[in-house]
């Protein structure tokens, strides 16, 4: 199958590479990651200014239309930078919105979460072993509430949820939260807002210095995403996974792009780090994975343009996982010493390879659960 880019979608690449490029400089990292809110605000804004926040969101809602293929594109380039802009979460909260939501929801949030004047988030993991397609945060009907939203003709059902959700990606100043939940019915998305009565955020500094939050719903407020049981929250899972992948595969990239460069300019024994076999054979693993990785994510795109593909999602997943971590280590190792120095930009990689590959559950319990679904029914190729 040819997963070679179309036109728009390397337009995408360019202009987002430029971008990076310019205002993602190792020195901008740093002073975000000891700014107050840990992000880069003012990249945020520029990528607003250059639409590509709504790169994947429809074209009603003044979004590109280019749906998860786009953000795909943008999100490999973010991660080859490592640059401290929380896209994957909100981009993908503000595809559930789209394509889940009331048109009350659509047209509160869209227009805000495509040009960068507010921000959603997702809230999609628990502590514990849980499985994020199993929450335990329990969802029940508030029917005083329900009457309140339909005289106001918003929709979206009336909710109140309790329970805790842990390490909620960039949750302060975000606007919005996405919150998986458990009802009689199923499992389901529920909108939350993230000042509401009955929401309580605990401060949590993640492995990639992302300024994270514990929230803690006790009767919170909520309107639901989606009919609860129906499948917005499997479709969001999938959707997240994938998204992580695709920012996993620019991490590796990036990270091989610094041995390349480092192994090029250090000598040793007269020549060049990168004349030796032996480190040549550990680059040319690094490719191996890098390049498997690419096609497994592109499969689980192409997959999810028709329709649900478990299967494909939990490769691509999985190799995001596994491979990611193994090429960052093999990444440090071809660095020697100076590879864990944790001011030394190639250690920035090694810290976000590792957040991905443990958000949403690792690749062990990728591995478990694609067994599952194999054992259960039939593959979408």
């Amino acid at each position: 199958m040819d997963f070679t880019l179309d036109e728009e979608l390397e337009e995408v690449r360019a202009l987002a590479h430029e971008i990076f490029t310019d205002r993602a400089t190792t020195d901008r990292v740093r002073a975000a990651e000891s700014s107050e809110s840990h992000l880069d605000e003012a990249l945020w804004t520029e990528l607003g200014k250059a639409g590509l926040l709504g790169i994947a969101a429809p074209e009603e809602a003044g979004g590109a239309g280019l749906g998860l293929a786009g953000l795909c594109v943008l999100l490999e380039e973010q991660g080859r930078f490592v640059a401290p802009v929380p896209l994957w979460s909100a981009a993908v909260a503000a595809l559930a919105i789209a394509g889940h939501g009331t048109p009350a929801q659509r047209a509160t949030l869209l227009p805000g979460a495509v040009d960068g004047a507010f921000r959603l988030t997702l809230a999609l993991e628990e502590f514990g072993p849980a499985d994020p397609a199993h929450p335990t945060c329990a969802a029940h009907r508030d029917d005083a509430g329900q009457a309140d939203r339909d005289a106001a003709g918003q929709g979206g059902g009336g909710w109140r949820l309790t329970g805790t959700k842990a390490v909620v990606p960039s949750p302060f100043g975000a606007s919005h939260v996405l919150v998986s939940a458990a009802t009689e019915h199923g499992p389901g998305l529920f909108l939350v807002d993230s000042g509401a009565e009955g929401v309580v955020w605990e401060q949590a500094e993640t492995t990639t210095h992302d300024l994270a939050g514990n929230l803690t719903l006790t009767g919170a407020p909520a309107q639901a995403v989606g009919t609860p049981g129906g499948g917005a929250l499997a479709w969001t899972l999938e959707h997240a996974a994938v998204a992580l992948a695709a920012l996993q595969l620019g991490v590796t990239q990036g990270a091989l792009r610094h041995a390349v460069t480092y192994l090029t300019e250090r000598r040793q024994f007269g020549r060049p780090l990168g004349g030796f076999q032996a480190v040549q054979h550990q680059l040319a693993d690094c490719y191996i994975d890098i390049d498997a990785l690419r096609v497994c994510l592109w499969q689980a795109v192409t997959a999810l343009e028709e329709g649900p593909a478990p299967a494909a999602v939990l490769v691509a997943k999985w190799w995001a996982g596994d491979a990611g971590l193994t090429v960052a280590h093999r990444v440090q190792h071809v660095h020697g010493g100076i590879g864990v120095d944790v001011e030394y930009p190639v250690h920035r990689h090694f810290l976000w390879a590792r957040q991905i590959a443990g958000t949403l559950g690792g690749p062990s319990a990728d591995l478990a659960r694609l067994g599952g679904v194999l054992a259960t029914g039939p593959v979408t190729p």
